[in-house]
């Protein structure tokens, strides 16, 4: 069975609230999901999962602190997570907030990591975008980033 994992950081549990809708979409997909939150996950797992979900609040339009740490760290594998499927996703405090900047933060160290992405031609381009916290829009583009990751994994890792 494929293996997803999907890590967040979130201080006002709106990120942590996308990170377990999309744990719960995927299980309808039929995948194993580790659900975690950064802080906790051994950078080890990078390793063992098709695919990767990371979700952070927008900061100064970026990721936050333990994000790009757990990030930074990653680079202990640099060349072995080539190929693997990433996606991403955040929540910001307003429209024009920074999180397609936030998004994109994230969607850089996956590209070079050599990571596979998917971008929407509707809806959230670049990932889900929460406006505090996840609305019904959010959560249609979490399930659609869902869909998408394990559409990929299952192309790419039979």
């Amino acid at each position: 069975m494929n293996k997803i994992l999907v890590t967040y950081y979130s201080k006002t549990g709106n990120v942590k609230k996308m990170a377990e809708f999309i744990k719960e979409c995927l299980k309808e997909e039929k995948m194993e999901v580790v659900c975690e939150s950064i802080e906790n996950v051994d950078l080890d797992i990078l390793l063992e999962v098709d695919g990767v979900i990371i979700g952070s609040p927008t900061y100064f339009g970026s990721m936050a602190s333990p994000v790009k740490n757990f990030i930074d760290r990653s680079i202990k594998f640099y060349g072995k997570l080539n190929g693997k499927v990433g996606g991403c996703f955040t929540s910001c405090q307003r429209v024009g907030g920074g999180g397609e900047t936030t998004l994109q933060s994230i969607i850089n160290a996956f590209f070079i990591h050599g990571m596979i992405l998917q971008g929407f031609s509707r809806g959230s381009h670049y990932g889900p975008v929460a406006i505090g916290s996840p609305d019904d829009t959010a959560l249609i583009d979490c399930k659609k980033l869902a869909i998408a990751i394990v559409s990929n994994v299952k192309k790419l890792f039979k």
